[in-house]
């Protein structure tokens, strides 16, 4: 059912209301070719004001990396607290099977993943081919311009059939890259899902990366937080609200990004109504 939903011009509206604010990254924050400047500075107001900012993404890196890439795509420093990525959950995981042969399925820029795993346990994954795992990494398609999903059925097909774990690294289906849309790893695991392969998911909307987002919060507050006083910011509905509203979290929806189109043609209401999803605010762009 639908409910009202209040539409802010800008971030410090609502400033007052919350401690904390969680922010996913690409599309709110960057395009994955440069910083939005405006959200950037409405983060660095925020904060400003005493508020924490934690930069919550699918990224399926570390969060060392991520952090280098934010501050080259443009977003002030000034501008979070503390970053959070699935590459960062998955890192757990890696180290709980770090004597089993994996398969990594994804780009070489991903390797830092393994590397930052076996640096975090002292002994480096065993990194095998596909027909020898015990268990699959998957952090996106290996070639995401030029690949599509079909070219990985078999390979699919293989791990369904055979029951084999696939740690997908990053839930997100699709991203843009400027005003590029490429399939993420999310992408992947939703196809083996549809064919019972075992999927294991470490980012949004799962709760395991908002366990430690939360603690990343409190961690640069210095004190415990009260989660109604917390906002996450996203424009992914089946990941950042879901996410966000599944662990009970107040949330600001920014309309411009992944859904723009889908919220053009439908209005926000239809596009509420088509998720079984209703944030707590709305914003078209992150933004003072």
């Amino acid at each position: 059912m639908s409910k009202p939903i209040a539409s802010v011009s800008g971030l410090l509206d609502v400033a007052d209301r919350y401690d904390a604010v969680l922010c996913d990254v690409w599309g709110v924050v960057h395009n994955g070719r440069e910083a939005f400047v405006d959200a950037s500075d409405a983060l660095v107001a925020y904060r400003e004001r005493g508020g924490v900012v934690v930069l919550i993404t699918n990224a399926p890196r570390p969060n060392a990396p991520i952090h280098e890439q934010v501050l080259q795509l443009g977003v002030s420093p000034q501008a979070f607290d503390a970053i959070v990525t699935s590459g960062d959950v998955t890192l757990s995981l890696i180290g709980e099977r770090i004597g089993e042969p994996v398969h990594h399925i994804g780009p070489e820029r991903d390797f830092a993943l393994f590397a930052k795993a076996g640096q975090d346990v002292g002994v480096a994954p065993r990194l095998t081919g596909l027909a020898d795992a015990s268990y699959f990494v998957c952090t996106g398609l290996i070639d995401d311009l030029s690949e599509t999903l079909e070219d990985y059925d078999a390979a699919l097909r293989y791990i369904a059939a055979n029951k084999i774990p696939f740690i997908c690294a990053n839930p997100d289906l699709v991203v843009h890259r400027g005003d590029q849309l490429v399939y993420c790893a999310g992408a992947l695991a939703k196809r083996l899902g549809e064919i019972d392969g075992d999927v294991i998911y470490c980012g949004k909307p799962h709760a395991s990366i908002y366990g430690v987002t939360l603690k990343a919060a409190e961690r640069a507050a210095g004190r415990p937080l009260d989660k109604r006083r917390v906002l996450a910011i996203g424009d992914g509905m089946r990941t950042d609200i879901a996410g966000a509203v599944g662990q009970d979290l107040d949330t600001l929806f920014v309309a411009a990004g992944i859904h723009a189109e889908a919220a053009r043609e439908l209005g926000l209401d239809g596009l509420f109504a088509r998720e079984k999803l209703w944030p707590t605010l709305t914003i078209e762009t992150l933004k003072p």
